[in-house]
């Protein structure tokens, strides 16, 4: 009972009939229009940093509906389509809303977290999802508190994941982002914590020590 009262919860941030298609898309989806349910979810987690985070799982259960019901893939591939679209225009939209930014690389990170084929990430999102993260990485960005949150927050959730799918670009980021932390160009205190904890998270082997969680996080709450 707790999966569905979760969808429930996230569908609330739209408006009626947008709710009810995304619930019909979950029940029924040979009933409704399933790449205009794509771009509907798309278009909300670019203007929404909270369903961003959460999108993920929707999707996965629309893919799983529909599997079940007909065998079929338009769900995921209208959602595939639309995410390299943003992900083509990526410098546009950084350019146009720093918000918008940073809810498409939640949202992609998301989508790689949830979806699977044959219980393996999805190797079509390895690379534009680093290719994400190095921009999050690039000295420009580490300037922006609301970047570097979102690249620690990424790589919390799928470093691990994508650093078994591509090891070497991996190792490329993170001398990106240890340079980044030495050579601090503008770069506010709470940025240097967030990369020197990530930095140090995964040489733990992605995992944090009770001692590294008790001074990052009694550090950022003060």
């Amino acid at each position: 009972m707790g999966e569905p009262s979760r969808e429930e919860y996230k569908i609330q941030s739209f408006d009626a009939e947008t709710q009810q298609l995304l619930k019909t898309a979950l029940k029924d989806p040979g009933a409704v229009d399933l790449e205009k349910v794509a771009n509907v979810i798309v278009d909300h987690s670019l203007q929404d940093c909270v369903f961003s985070k959460e999108a993920g799982r929707m999707c996965y259960a629309i893919i799983q509906a529909e599997t079940k019901q007909a065998g079929q893939s338009v769900f995921r591939r209208g959602l595939l389509n639309r995410l390299q679209q943003e992900y083509q225009a990526r410098e546009q939209l950084r350019a146009r809303s720093l918000q918008g930014w940073v809810c498409y690389v939640t949202f992609i990170c998301n989508i790689f977290d949830y979806l699977r084929v044959n219980n393996m990430p999805m190797m079509a999102l390895v690379n534009p999802v680093y290719d994400c993260l190095f921009r999050l990485a690039q000295p420009d960005s580490l300037s922006k508190e609301e970047e570097v949150d979102c690249l620690v927050l990424q790589l919390h959730r799928v470093g691990e994941q994508l650093e078994k799918m591509n090891g070497q670009r991996m190792d490329e980021l993170f001398v990106l982002i240890r340079d980044g932390f030495l050579l601090p160009t503008g770069l506010s205190s709470l940025a240097q914590l967030l990369l020197l904890e990530i930095i140090e998270f995964r040489a733990a082997g992605w995992k944090t020590t009770p001692a590294a969680h008790k001074y990052y996080y009694s550090e950022v709450s003060d």
